[in-house]
């Protein structure tokens, strides 16, 4: 698939070739029709992403075209959008507190996991999802 990705802190976005992810435990892979932009991608490419390389993008628009082990509320066909919010870990301090979005290993589309600047992305079903990439 392509992907447009940030290789290191601080680099340059770059078109690469990677292979389609495949869903795991709680998970859909999604067919990306669209993804916006947005500040949080200029983060990413500024350092602030949690590994490296990663792909940007969080305002994802698009169509599951497989599902994982666990999923039941998700089917094939399915029109989808993936926002920034990824998770929490609801076992933290701010979490425990009823502070999701302040979680300390919240889960970010295109900051803490690849996100829609991609042919497909891979999206948690449920909270908490299962770390990936």
């Amino acid at each position: 698939m392509r992907a447009v990705q940030v290789a290191t802190a601080g680099g340059d976005f770059e078109l690469v070739e990677r292979e389609v992810p495949q869903p795991g435990h709680w998970q859909v892979l999604v067919r990306v029709a669209a993804c916006g932009i947005c500040h949080s991608d200029a983060m990413a490419k500024g350092g602030l992403a949690s590994a490296y390389p990663r792909v940007p993008g969080h305002e994802v628009a698009g169509t599951v075209e497989a599902v994982g082990t666990g999923v039941s509320q998700w089917a094939v066909g399915q029109r989808v959008g993936i926002g920034w919010f990824g998770g929490a870990c609801f076992v933290c301090t701010p979490c425990r507190e009823g502070d999701f979005i302040s979680c300390v290993q919240r889960w970010v589309t295109g900051l803490t996991r690849d996100g829609g600047y991609a042919d497909y992305v891979l999206a948690p079903t449920r909270w908490p999802p299962c770390p990936t990439s």
